[in-house]
C-alpha cells in the first residue's frame, strides 16, 4: 500500500549553487534575487554551517508582509492597483522613491494619520531633502489615501488641508522661462544632431525624455501627432517652420527614433544632456546667455508665451498635453503678474513725464 509522503521543501530555494568546471573547481553559491555571495571557502557547501548562512541571508532578504491596516498595507494594495500601473515608468519610478522614503513608518496604523502627524512627516522630509521632496512626499501620501477612499481602506484624506512647504526666497526658479534672445542664441550655437531636438521641445513643448523618444512616424507634413508620456495626453500640432528647417537639416541616419546623436544612434537622455551641459556652459561662460537654462524651462516658455498672448486655459493645457488646467492657470496668474507690472510701469513712466513739463526753472 503506498503512502503519501509530504514533499520535502527546498532549503535551497532562491539560490545558485554551483562547482567551476575547470580547475580548481571551486563553490560558488549567490543569492538569486540579491546576488548575495557566499564565501564558500570559509562555509563548505552543504554542511550546518553553509546552510545557517544561507537561512541568515535567506532573512536578511525576506520579504516583509504588510500588515492589515497600515501605511505599508496601503501602499501595497495601491501598487498592485490598475491606478499605479497604468503611470508611466517615470512616474513609478519617483512614487517609489517616496514609498521608499515612507518604509520606517510603514507599520504605522492608518487612523494615526492626521492632519498634524502628516504635516510632521511633510516637516521631516523638508529637513532632510528640501522643500520640493517635501511636496512631494505630501502629494503622493494624499494621492495614496484618495485612492484608499475608493475602496473603503481610509476614512479621509489627512494631507488634503496640509499646506505646502515654503519655498526659500532666495532660491531661483526652477526651470524658468528662456527669453526670445537666448532661445536665438542657442538655435544659432546648436551642432546639427542637437537642433532637431531642441526645437521639436522648443516649439511643440514636448518634454526631453518625449522628443528624444519620437518616432519618426510622429511627424509628417501636416505636423506631430504623439502622446504627452507622463499624461497620456494626446498632442496634436501643425508643423512650424523652424521645425520643418530643422528636419530638412537633421543629419540623415538609420534610428528608429526621428532624432539621433553624432553616431546616427537614438539619444539617451543622459547623453544628450550630457552634451547640452557642456554647450550651455559655454554660451554661459561668454556671457551669451544668463545662468538657469534647462530643457524643462522650454516647456515652460511655450506655456508661459501662450498665456502672455492671451489663451484661455483650456488651450494651453491642450497644447502642453496637460490632464488638468492647473499648470495652465499657473502660467496665466504669471502672465497677468507680468502684464500688470508692465502697464505699472508704463503709467508711471507718463506720469514722470507730465511732471516734467509742469516743473518751472527759476527765473522763467
Amino acid at each position: 500500500m503506498k503512502t503519501d509522503r509530504e514533499k520535502r521543501q527546498n532549503k535551497y530555494k532562491g539560490w545558485q549553487i554551483f562547482r567551476d568546471k575547470k580547475p580548481p573547481f571551486e563553490w560558488r553559491a549567490y543569492h538569486r534575487k540579491s546576488r548575495e555571495k557566499i564565501d564558500c571557502t570559509k562555509f563548505e557547501p552543504f554542511t550546518l554551517a553553509f546552510d545557517m548562512e544561507v537561512h541568515r541571508i535567506n532573512e536578511l532578504h525576506k520579504v516583509k508582509e504588510a500588515k492589515p491596516g497600515t501605511l505599508g498595507m496601503l501602499i501595497k494594495k495601491y501598487r498592485a492597483s490598475p491606478k499605479f500601473q497604468k503611470r508611466a515608468a517615470r512616474t513609478q519610478s519617483d512614487y517609489q522613491k517616496v514609498f521608499d522614503w515612507l518604509k520606517p513608518i510603514e507599520d504605522t496604523p492608518l487612523e494615526r494619520f492626521t492632519r498634524s502627524f502628516v504635516a510632521k512627516i511633510r516637516d521631516k522630509a523638508e529637513m532632510q531633502r528640501g522643500f520640493r521632496f517635501a511636496n512631494y512626499v505630501r502629494s503622493v501620501i494624499s494621492l495614496v489615501f484618495n485612492w484608499g477612499l475608493e475602496y473603503d481602506y481610509t476614512k479621509g484624506n489627512p494631507a488634503e488641508e496640509v499646506s505646502l512647504a515654503e519655498r526659500p526666497k532666495d532660491l531661483p526658479d526652477a526651470n524658468r522661462p528662456w527669453t526670445d534672445a537666448e532661445r536665438e542664441t542657442v538655435l544659432a550655437a546648436l551642432p546639427a544632431h542637437m537642433a532637431l531636438p531642441i526645437s521639436i521641445m522648443m516649439f511643440y513643448a514636448l518634454d526631453p525624455q518625449d522628443a528624444l523618444a519620437l518616432p519618426k512616424t510622429a511627424i509628417s507634413a501636416a505636423g506631430i501627432d504623439t502622446r504627452r508620456h507622463k499624461t497620456g495626453q494626446p498632442v496634436y500640432l501643425p508643423l512650424f517652420e523652424p521645425v520643418a528647417n530643422a528636419l530638412a537639416q537633421a543629419p540623415k541616419h538609420d534610428a528608429i527614433t526621428l532624432c539621433a546623436n553624432s553616431r546616427g544612434k537614438p539619444w539617451t537622455y543622459n547623453g544628450f544632456s550630457t552634451n547640452w551641459n557642456k554647450l550651455k556652459k559655454k554660451l554661459e561662460e561668454s556671457g551669451a546667455v544668463q545662468p538657469g537654462l534647462t530643457l524643462k524651462g522650454l516647456r515652460h516658455t511655450v506655456g508661459t508665451i501662450l498665456a502672455e498672448m492671451g489663451k484661455d486655459h483650456g488651450t494651453i493645457a491642450l497644447v502642453l498635453g496637460h490632464a488638468t488646467e492647473a499648470m495652465a492657470k499657473h502660467y496665466s496668474r504669471r502672465a497677468d503678474r507680468s502684464r500688470q507690472a508692465s502697464a505699472a510701469v508704463a503709467d508711471f513712466e507718463a506720469e514722470l513725464n507730465k511732471r516734467k513739463t509742469k516743473v518751472v526753472k527759476p527765473g522763467e
